[in-house]
């Protein structure tokens, strides 16, 4: 497989349609470029709106899907209709503008990994930037905020608990190039919009909405960027180097241990998580469960808890050669003789919240000494409140153990 026989695509997300749409119209402008748009407005009824421009080509076409949700609506038609324009005279790029229930990793994972025929469509496409646009009047309080995708009519499908904060999140860490449009209210919120962006995403340069073209979008992606390869688990917890400074009352705080947690003393730290804190993304390990590590993600008001595989030293652990080379880099760092690759590792991003208590409340939902001695047949009678997936804050409610054993590249539920 070579690029040359590659269709170059680009994708571009973001919570505001405006100016998803404006960027789209400057790819448009060349002629070669076809632009594909999914409406989710009304997937929960199974209906999904698609336009297609290309040339003088502009088409809308109403999708009646069997289930809706967004996997739906990727697998069914956007995928396949990838292919078909890759192969078609005189497409020589193509531009996805993603609902903004989207996030495109997951998008990006389905290119990489769901066969259409007898192949995956990365074979067909080369991704060659994934943009994420950025309102600057309304974003910050969307990434801080507890509102669900449901109160802002942006559900993905039927059952999609999602909050905005971790969609906004998810969409500005994935990219390439963040593209600021719109005013902030204020001094003080465009201060610090610009202090959380360098520390959720600081490999993504940040350009004017105004300024651009679609040759100043694509020279501006860095060599290193992802350029739509999904991310491991088990790799750099941040893309590139954030400032480790505060600014604007933003700071990082990396958490790192090398002994497990107790699972009901986390249960309860995890609190802390929820209030004052942009974001927290990382690995952890849980006494009950030594052999799986927890894969921990927070956004606002917005909690999720999954596992992200078996530790390289457990038994079903994977072999060296199946890992990637970062992860085997990271491991030899840290090997320990007895506890082989097993580790706390959380990123931590606040902008309220005291980062000294939450380091405080964390170290002290570590085992003991005493506690560790016991050793794992001890540990395993441990009271575990993540043995089944569970609502933050917790509700009287039945849980949903499907919810939990999540498998997905993000570490969340396979909901998109």
């Amino acid at each position: 497989m070579t690029d040359k026989h590659r269709v170059p695509l680009v994708l571009i997300s973001g919570l505001s349609p405006s100016a998803g749409r404006h960027v789209a119209e400057k790819f448009r402008a060349d002629r070669g470029t076809a632009v594909v748009h999914h409406d989710l407005r009304n997937v929960a009824a199974g209906i999904v709106h698609r336009r297609l421009q290309f040339g003088p080509r502009d088409q809308l076409v109403t999708l009646e899907l069997d289930h809706g949700c967004v996997s739906c609506t990727l697998r069914h038609d956007l995928l396949p209709l990838l292919r078909k324009l890759s192969a078609t005279p005189g497409v020589r790029r193509i531009v996805v503008r993603l609902d903004e229930a989207m996030e495109p990793e997951r998008v990006c994972w389905e290119l990489h990994h769901v066969l259409v025929g007898d192949r995956p469509v990365v074979e067909d496409v080369d991704v060659r930037a994934v943009l994420a646009t950025v309102d600057l009047a309304t974003w910050l309080a969307d990434a801080t905020g507890d509102d669900t995708l449901e109160e802002r009519g942006l559900r993905g499908a039927p059952d999609d608990e999602r909050t905005l904060a971790q969609l906004a999140l998810a969409q500005v860490e994935f990219a390439d190039v963040l593209v600021l449009a719109g005013s902030p209210p204020d001094a003080w919120t465009a201060a610090k919009t610009g202090a959380v962006l360098e520390r959720v995403a600081p490999s993504a340069p940040l350009l004017e909405l105004s300024a651009v073209d679609d040759l100043t979008l694509l020279d501006a992606v860095p060599a290193h960027a992802r350029r739509g390869v999904p991310a491991d688990p088990h790799d750099a917890l941040v893309h590139g180097e954030p400032p480790l400074h505060p600014d604007c009352g933003v700071s990082v705080l990396t958490f790192t241990a090398q002994r497990p947690f107790h699972p009901e003393r986390l249960h309860d730290a995890i609190d802390l998580l929820l209030d004052g804190v942009v974001r927290t993304r990382g690995r952890a390990w849980v006494a009950s469960q030594p052999d799986v590590a927890f894969w921990l993600e927070s956004a606002g008001g917005g909690l999720g808890i999954g596992h992200a595989g078996p530790w390289l030293d457990s038994p079903d652990g994977p072999a060296w050669d199946e890992v990637s080379p970062e992860r085997r880099t990271l491991a030899s760092l840290r090997w320990d003789p007895v506890w082989g690759d097993r580790a706390q590792e959380l990123v931590i991003v606040t902008h309220q919240a005291d980062p000294e208590e939450i380091e405080h409340a964390l170290r002290s939902a570590l085992l003991t000494d005493a506690e560790l001695a016991e050793g794992r047949q001890a540990w395993a009678r441990y009271p575990d409140p993540f043995g089944q997936w569970h609502s933050e804050p917790c509700e009287d409610t039945e849980p949903d153990p499907g919810r939990f054993d999540v498998n997905t590249n993000s570490g969340k539920d396979d909901t998109p």
